[in-house]
């Protein structure tokens, strides 16, 4: 393979980095993936680890290239792509973190959200940022962290608390992308993307925001330099001293639902994607427009390549989908994964069973911190076989709620929809979705988008692609699911959800949750 050259992706999500390779036509070549610990301190709260999650991204990136033959000077440049809102505070001088990363999961900061509810400023928040005032977003995170997390666990021979080290333009705070281009180059640099999602960032002036920066107490020395997805000067190279022994040009960062509306090549106003991983993430590319909802989705910036106008997209954000399979292998309801698809095609119905996986709240277009997960309609008969089909009915049925209130805001009908993440790859799911919706659902070939989607930003950027339509040319059409089954019945089914949905609201209660 020597003198052939290639893409290299890191893809940081919520439960593990993988690190593929990409060739000129959008394919595969390397691929190779790590688990890291979840860790829950308490009821609500998730973290990440963020040295485990340094330290596996250097082992996908060297288990990759070893497996595939590839030497590290054959990547002519690498992109970012990453789990969103995750937050974390570091120490340059050490590079290490002073806290472990605050997930996008992560509760703790619900009360503070309400308190801005009661203050009457969630409106004030949307029209600068887009997003909904919530829990989920790294603003509430960053404030939590630099007034609780641990000096102790600080270099002794620097003392000082957290605040008075950041005060002091000592400590840099970022999403999982700027934490690992600052392992990579060294520099301190996020995209348009991460920095949309931190709700400390106005997405209409595209610069950090003075009065969120001063209402949430972070001090604007902290925050990175905001730089476009896919950028022609580079976020900087890796250190040829380094791991990977050569100097790689790192010239993408998206997250990593951005990431997978550009990997699905939905560079035109009105193309839409939907990304099922552990939750699921519907966008749709609203052009250079930042349409404002009055549906309950997010208005966010899509991408933007260097020297062009930004692209604004449209959000429907639902915490749990692929998660709550995993919770059906918690609880020992089934073996693996893909036992889901038998077990729900082996009964004709849920008989009457919702499962609404509201384990960590409700996101578009409820938003409801306080939701849990909940199942309704159970009977003596019900068997483990209704709860799976429920459970992924409940996916279908919560990016059905995201579409129609996408189509509400947009004015837009869609007549397909794109789908990738691992969840796709389960044809009973993709054939309930396409009749949940009532609209075709198309799976691409290669369907880890969202590392494709980086590689794309990072290949432009270096000229290793000239322009999108070769990435147009590039993607191509696995399986198409149209919709089947009694119309009627499926909507009577979607309203008795609406119902499951209205009981699971608002449950989780100081002291009790």
């Amino acid at each position: 393979m020597a003198g052939t050259t290639y893409v290299g992706a890191i893809d940081q999500g919520t439960t593990g980095t993988r690190f593929m390779v990409f060739d000129h036509g959008g394919q595969v070549v390397a691929n190779a993936y790590e688990k890291h610990e979840q860790i829950y301190p308490e009821p609500g709260w998730v973290e990440h680890d963020p040295m485990e999650i340094w330290e596996n991204t250097k082992s996908v990136v060297q288990t990759a290239l070893g497996e595939a033959d590839l030497d590290p000077s054959q990547l002519e440049a690498m992109g970012i792509t990453n789990q969103r809102e995750t937050t974390l505070i570091w120490d340059p001088e050490t590079g290490k973190p002073v806290h472990n990363a605050l997930v996008w999961q992560d509760r703790r900061t619900t009360d503070r959200v309400e308190e801005l509810e009661a203050e009457d400023k969630v409106e004030w928040i949307r029209e600068k940022t887009g997003l909904e005032a919530d829990a989920y977003f790294s603003a509430t995170k960053a404030e939590w962290l630099l007034e609780n997390a641990d000096p102790i666990k600080m270099e002794r021979a620097r003392p000082q608390d957290v605040r008075d080290r950041a005060e002091a333009g000592e400590l840099r705070m970022g999403t999982i992308d700027s934490w690992l281009i600052y392992k990579l180059t060294g520099n301190h640099i996020t995209d348009v993307t991460n920095a949309s999602r931190t709700m400390l960032y106005n997405i209409r002036d595209m610069d950090w925001d003075d009065e969120l920066l001063d209402e949430f107490d972070v001090p604007e020395s902290l925050l990175p330099e905001v730089r476009p997805s896919s950028d022609d000067e580079t976020y900087g190279t890796t250190d040829p001293e380094g791991f990977l022994g050569a100097e790689v040009p790192v010239a993408g960062a998206l997250g990593d639902q951005q990431a997978a509306l550009f990997g699905q090549t939905c560079f035109d106003e009105g193309d839409a994607k939907n990304t099922y991983g552990t939750g699921s993430f519907f966008l749709m590319n609203t052009g250079e427009e930042a349409v404002a909802s009055d549906h309950g989705l997010l208005t966010t910036i899509g991408f933007q390549r260097s020297g062009e106008p930004v692209q604004y997209a449209l959000e429907g954000a639902i915490f749990i989908t692929g998660a709550a399979i995993e919770w059906l292998e918690d609880v020992e309801l089934i073996k693996d994964p893909a036992e889901t698809a038998e077990l729900a095609r082996s009964v004709d119905s849920t008989d009457g069973v919702y499962v609404v996986p509201a384990f960590t709240g409700l996101g578009a277009p409820h938003w409801d911190g306080r939701a849990r997960g909940t199942i309704v309609g159970m009977t003596r008969g019900t068997r483990r076989e209704h709860l799976v089909r429920a459970t992924l009915e409940s996916i279908a049925y919560q990016t059905r709620d995201v579409a129609e209130a996408m189509e509400a805001d947009s004015g837009i009908d869609m007549g397909r929809l794109r789908v990738d993440g691992g969840a796709v790859k389960n044809n009973f799911l993709c054939q309930l979705q396409s009749d949940i919706l009532g609209t075709d659902i198309v799976r691409p070939e290669v369907d880890e988008t969202t590392a494709l989607g980086s590689a794309y930003a990072a290949g432009l950027a270096v000229g290793y692609w000239e322009t999108v339509d070769e990435l147009r040319k590039n993607w191509q059409v696995d399986r198409e699911f149209e919709p089947e089954g009694d119309r009627e019945q499926i909507e009577a089914n979607y309203a008795r959800w609406d119902d499951a949905v209205e009981r699971s609201l608002n449950w989780a209660q100081e002291g009790g949750d």
